[in-house]
């Protein structure tokens, strides 16, 4: 659910300098030679811990929450602006919107809720939004289900009086009003992946990330597809533990609640940025955002390289020191709608 601004935040606040490449920290940690930088990344690392605890928790209560939640998704729909809308009741796409969890491309993986909302959309689309950070537009989205109305950008005012202008938080009159305003049809271009759903399961059904690969590399070898050299230049562009960590969070999304999506997100974010397994995160910021010469170096630097006890300790509980996310679960009307 990283947007922009909180990736480096969270890289200022978390860098210390590796000789060769990599950044020391910004403002954040002590110019003073008498203290020491372990100190301050620690102090750091809380609050970092303590950003993604009430984002989740927030994400949480949208998600679950019996009063209607209604989310105009007017331009970039990513990182938290994603996880802030796409759990909630009603999601109204425009010709502006642009979807995308492109999350392994800086060495994360799809989190705010991603793993839940991605892993019930058809066939495996899913799987291919979280592992190569695709785009989608808003016509893509309702079509697929992660927005629910389609409304041109000028009628979005009137969506917004119409909408408080009812008695009552009655979820079918909301549901009324906005179909009443939505802009008919909506067909996404027959170039989408959403009209891929068959090369989608032949691709993107394996069990690993390799066979994947592999899958795509067959249909390029026999096809020359544009689309399919497209997706796997993606693949090998993203950082190769992510993609494995990802695929992994996609699959045990598809049987899980929101709550249990976000608990176990939680623990992978923990993960990430306390650099025990990797430093991918800092260095894909590092590479994409801040120094951009789009050049990360990936540790573990290929996909044969990432051992299975990486992608494990994403997964596992954190220490007995380390408290999972705390959601009010006696209190929650599950998310259900996917």
């Amino acid at each position: 659910m990283l947007s922009y601004k909180s990736a480096l935040f969270l890289w200022r606040h978390l860098s210390v300098k590796k000789r060769g490449y990599g950044c020391r920290s910004l403002s954040s940690l002590s110019n003073n030679p008498l203290v020491d930088d372990s100190d301050n990344l620690v102090g750091n690392l809380e609050e970092c811990k303590q950003l993604f605890w009430m984002a989740y928790s927030l994400i949480h209560t949208i998600g679950t929450y019996s009063k209607p939640h209604v989310a105009l998704l007017h331009g970039i729909t990513m990182g938290g602006g994603a996880g802030i809308s796409v759990p909630g009741k009603f999601r109204v796409a425009t010709e502006n919107t642009i979807f995308a969890t492109p999350e392994t491309l800086i060495g994360f993986h799809p989190d705010g809720g991603a793993s839940f909302y991605l892993s019930h959309l058809p066939g495996h689309l899913g799987e291919y939004l979280a592992l190569t950070g695709a785009k989608l537009n808003g016509a893509e989205m309702v079509s697929c289900g992660l927005a629910t109305h389609y409304l041109l950008t000028a009628r979005l005012a009137l969506v917004e009086k119409e909408v408080g202008n009812l008695v009552n938080g009655d979820p079918y009159l909301i549901e009324s009003c906005l179909a009443s305003l939505e802009d008919h049809p909506v067909h996404p271009h027959q170039s989408s992946v959403v009209h891929r759903i068959e090369t989608l399961e032949k691709c993107f059904s394996h069990d690993t990330v390799e066979e994947i690969v592999q899958s795509l590399e067959s249909e390029v070898a026999k096809t020359k597809d544009a689309w399919c050299v497209s997706t796997l230049k993606k693949l090998k562009e993203a950082a190769p533990l992510s993609l494995k960590v990802a695929l992994r969070s996609i699959r045990e999304g598809r049987f899980q609640s929101l709550e249990q999506c976000l608990v176990r997100e939680y623990r992978m974010t923990v993960q990430a940025i306390s650099r025990q397994i990797t430093g991918d995160f800092f260095e894909g910021v590092r590479a994409k955002l801040v120094d951009k010469d789009f050049t990360p170096k990936w540790d573990p630097p290929s996909l044969e390289h990432v051992s299975q006890d990486m992608v494990d300790q994403y997964f596992s509980p954190l220490s007995p020191f380390e408290p999972d996310l705390d959601l009010p679960t006696k209190k929650r009307e599950e998310y259900t709608q996917f």
